[in-house]
């Protein structure tokens, strides 16, 4: 995963996610406030530039700081395949498995690919 801090990339993500309004909306929220400042301290995850099939959002790392805080630990997600979500949640550091999060999007298909990594992994999900 690749970590978009440049302004104008961070732009041309915004212009490209307001393009799939509704679905891109927890995504794009947190993209426009890394983009004006980050006073959260969140960062900003693609897979690819500039053609990504999957966007995370979440708090940065140094900033965690309670392993078992799902709300700290709060992640966005916006993915154009079903199969780079999955490969997200399952194969990469982006999504640590030591740590309780909450994972937000409003995509068909979001909560049985969550449940299906975890499943695998022989993870417990609420």
């Amino acid at each position: 995963m690749q970590i978009l801090r440049c302004p104008v990339q961070l732009q041309l993500l915004e212009e490209t996610l307001r393009k799939s309004l509704p679905a891109t909306l927890p995504v794009l929220g947190t993209v426009m406030t890394v983009a004006r400042g980050n006073p959260a301290a969140h960062e900003v995850l693609v897979d690819s530039w500039p053609h990504f099939s999957v966007v995370l959002t979440r708090l940065c790392p140094e900033e965690h700081k309670d392993p078992r805080d799902y709300y700290t630990n709060q992640m966005a997600v916006f993915y154009r395949d079903e199969g780079a979500l999955q490969a997200l949640l399952g194969g990469t550091e982006a999504v640590s498995r030591a740590r309780a999060f909450q994972i937000m999007g409003m995509q068909e298909g979001l909560d049985e690919a969550v449940q299906e990594v975890a499943g695998a992994r022989d993870l417990q999900v609420k």
